[in-house]
């Protein structure tokens, strides 16, 4: 339960009720992070257009890897259990995940992954730490401007979503306790804790 009040069906403004519907045909269910935002569907819309325009120029890996990062450093375990998930759909084993989020400097992926992943790292906690000599790294790994503009603003964003879930109480869904193993569960939740199971819950897509 999240700190606010969050609209009901019989509540919702017609632009509300059309994110719910959209989202419960998505998902299977309708996702935490979509009640919270009930009260301003504009906002969720309009951060969804953002994050097309993000994406829409990087990898999907790169973005995963740039956002787990951001996550990591934001606690956001919300964001974390997302985008952890949809790492494991195509890209990396559970033990990969794991290994990449506790131990990154020892994680199995690339060097210039684990040099995108220690920029937005900074970038999330101090962007006045950032130096020119950081950016000059990222060049020497082969990444032009454009792609280092990218990776900036997919971690700078991730700042506004993850704190505005965790600022007020949104939990992650209860789907992860059921589609993650402990010990992936245990690495990805370093904030707040996932919610509750609930009785007969749906078969879903992983939440983004």
């Amino acid at each position: 339960m999240a700190f606010i009040s969050t609209p009901s069906h019989h509540q919702a403004s017609e632009s509300t009720a059309t994110m719910f519907a959209d989202a419960t045909a998505a998902y299977g269910y309708l996702p935490n992070m979509y009640e919270l935002f009930g009260h301003r569907p504009e906002v969720m819309e309009a951060w969804g257009v953002l994050l097309g325009h993000i994406k829409e120029n990087m990898p999907s890996r790169r973005y995963e890897l740039v956002t787990l990062a951001a996550a990591k450093e934001l606690k956001s375990s919300y964001c974390m259990l997302a985008h952890g998930s949809v790492l494991l759909e195509d890209e990396m084993t559970p033990m990969e995940l794991v290994a990449t989020v506790e131990t990154p400097e020892r994680a199995p992926i690339e060097h210039v992954e684990k040099a995108i992943m220690s920029f937005a790292l900074k970038v999330v906690r101090d962007a006045t730490s950032v130096t020119r000599e950081d950016v000059d790294g990222l060049r020497h790994h082969g990444l032009t401007d454009e792609e280092i503009f990218d990776i900036t603003t997919a971690a700078a964003a991730r700042c506004f979503f993850s704190k505005t879930l965790d600022a007020l109480g949104a939990l992650p869904d209860h789907v992860y306790q059921e589609r993650l193993g402990p010990v992936v569960r245990k690495a990805l939740t370093i904030g707040r804790p996932i919610e509750p199971a609930k009785d007969a819950a749906p078969a879903a897509v992983m939440s983004r």
